[in-house]
């Protein structure tokens, strides 16, 4: 048994730099494809997920693509109507308080199993089935709630909400949510369409989230972060945040590494913060003795 788990392990690390590297690639395509990139999430969380999982997944939106009525009469409102009837009421996709405290509420393979998921991955699902089925759609990052528009952003169009199994909002129901995320007023430019890459980068951040609440699941923060740093635009700070989960991990040499080399990209422009980091890998070398 020892010599099985030996060689399965270098097999384990193969196949996640292999996943790594096409999620890489993805990311950096001139239309990148998000429920590929989201579904790669998936099996960094789930390595039983491979490209044969990848693909049924896939062929699931491709099935609920061809359930959905083709250019609808009566424009955005129809489409969002149609959505709702066919991912809301006959599938049962939606959300509820208890699938934020669930790590496969982020991810696209099990929210397609389950029918549950966070916001921001239902709205995943509603914009790859009604962009198959030829819909004019986009997402919303409303701060704490992300949604989905129908249309043109800049003219005609409705927003849905997913999470609640694609209810129609106003414009001032969106006001309700941001001012109930953020205490401000809704801003034209939270209503503008969110790139697949700024989507991802949300999920990111929402699994991160997840993990820094629960220290046992550090290595999920990990991975999170190792994908985030894949993306071709990405906050720097990422790199001091992995450095410190070294660190809160044990890994010392390691943390007080990357700690050193983010000192070294921040000691152009903020020479005094670069310092500081310098001395943050100090401390975590002396950790060793």
């Amino acid at each position: 048994m020892g010599e099985r788990a030996e060689r399965g392990e270098p097999e384990r690390d193969a196949a996640r730099e292999e996943r790594r590297r096409q999620f890489a690639a993805a990311a950096r395509e001139e239309r990148p494809d998000l429920a590929l990139l989201c579904l790669l999430i998936g099996a960094e969380a789930d390595p039983a997920l491979d490209q044969a999982g990848i693909d049924a997944a896939q062929i699931e939106l491709d099935r609920l693509a061809g359930l959905l009525p083709y250019s609808p009469a009566g424009g955005p409102g129809a489409w969002a109507r149609n959505l709702a009837e066919l991912l809301g009421t006959r599938q049962g996709f939606g959300g509820s308080p208890g699938d934020y405290r669930r790590l496969e509420s982020s991810l696209l393979h099990e929210v397609l199993r389950r029918r549950r998921g966070l916001p921001i991955l239902l709205s995943v699902v509603w914009m790859e089935v009604a962009r198959r089925a030829g819909a004019p759609v986009y997402g919303v990052a409303l701060p704490g709630h992300f949604v989905i528009g129908l249309g043109d952003p800049a003219g005609r169009h409705v927003l849905a909400d997913p999470f609640e199994g694609g209810r129609p909002l106003t414009d001032q129901d969106a006001a309700v949510i941001v001012a109930g995320a953020t205490g401000e007023a809704l801003s034209p430019g939270m209503l503008a369409p969110a790139g697949p890459l700024e989507i991802v980068q949300r999920i990111l951040n929402n699994i991160r989230a997840w993990a820094q609440a629960r220290p046992e699941h550090s290595a999920v923060q990990l991975w999170a972060l190792d994908l985030a740093l894949l993306l071709p635009s990405r906050p720097a700070r990422l790199r001091h945040e992995r450095a410190q989960l070294l660190v809160q991990r044990g890994e010392f040499l390691a943390g007080a590494a990357e700690l050193e080399e983010y000192a070294r990209v921040l000691e152009p422009v903020q020479p005094a913060a670069a310092t500081a980091v310098r001395r943050e890998a100090g401390a975590a070398r002396a950790r060793l003795n």
